[in-house]
């Protein structure tokens, strides 16, 4: 994953909005590029003494989102002419900026802004800057406003429709319709992925396959599992003992069928993959991820650079 550090008003709303986008695999809330060495408290930052801003910590993937359109999306949810202030929220703690980690990134976003100035007659007034520090927020500020969906809010509803539908036509996994999907997959494939069905086990296509590579989002082409983590567990399904990252995945609670499990579905594309069971090899961590041979695509390791995935070659032991 990469990861960039924007700020454009409150930072509930920005957050929300951000993390619809596809592409964005995790975000996290905090406070940035302050005037003090210590980490500040909500109460302290909203004094308008501290330097710090607002801003959310964006983890994405380059090859479903590029930096360049990242940008251009969140320009849409915010004012860039604005200092000091989005929406009603005034203070220098919801200055608009854009902070990276990467010096390989500030071209990249000074190209972005330069772009954004030919749309207004006013200076734009969004920051390019390295990111000098950066402390969480408070737990109950994180993803407030999934906990809270009734909360304050200064960016509208069709803005956050905007990031809904925010695909980038040059990403390497790309985003499919449902109509698209049904002529993509094969059936057993698309009530898998998209209907949360179940294949049969002992009879599935990568029950009984060990050899070496990697396992792709059947949707997407994004990596999910490598070969050196999967183990015949015999339940009839594939089985792995860890993703290659957790943040590529989403657990949630399943109730369904009259019991209480975890279900697995990508972050990226959000298909349903499998479950997740406390009952794995201790040696590697004692989870079993129980997959549909149908929600994979296996990539053998002398097809992975052909195919765009040398990166991932080390991974496979």
């Amino acid at each position: 994953m990469k990861k960039i550090y924007l700020a454009g008003g409150c930072f509930w709303g920005l957050e929300k909005f951000l993390r619809k986008i596809y592409g964005v695999l995790k975000t996290t809330v905090g406070y940035a590029n302050g005037n003090v060495d210590s980490k500040p408290t909500y109460k302290e930052v909203c004094t308008d003494t501290t330097g710090f801003v607002e801003t959310v910590a964006v983890f994405y993937d380059e090859d479903a989102i590029t930096l360049p359109f990242l940008l251009k999306t969140f320009f849409k949810a915010i004012d860039p002419t604005a200092l000091n202030r989005q929406g009603n929220d005034v203070g220098s703690q919801y200055r608009t900026g854009v902070y990276y980690t990467d010096p390989a990134d500030e071209p990249i976003i000074q190209k972005a802004l330069d772009d954004l100035q030919l749309e207004y007659k006013k200076r734009i007034l969004i920051q390019n800057l390295p990111l000098q520090m950066y402390y969480l927020a408070e737990d109950y500020h994180q993803k407030y406003l999934e906990k809270n969906p009734q909360g304050y809010c200064h960016i509208g509803s069709a803005t956050y429709e905007i990031a809904q539908s925010a695909f980038d036509p040059n990403a390497k996994y790309k985003h499919y319709t449902s109509a698209e999907l049904e002529k993509r997959l094969t059936p057993t494939q698309f009530e898998v992925t998209q209907f949360n069905a179940t294949e049969r086990p002992f009879t599935n296509e990568y029950d009984e396959e060990f050899s070496q590579g990697i396992y792709v989002d059947i949707v997407s082409g994004q990596p999910l599992f490598v070969s050196s983590d999967k183990f015949n567990s015999g339940c009839g399904w594939p089985a792995f003992s860890a993703p290659i990252s957790k943040d590529l995945i989403k657990e949630v609670m399943d109730t369904t069928h009259g019991m209480i499990r975890t279900e697995v579905r990508t972050a990226l594309s959000n298909i349903h993959l499998g479950h997740v069971f406390p009952d794995g090899p201790t040696d590697k961590g004692g989870e079993r991820y129980c997959i549909n041979s149908a929600a994979l695509k296996f990539i053998p390791l002398e097809e992975m650079e052909q195919q765009g995935y040398a990166q991932y070659i080390p991974l496979v032991k």
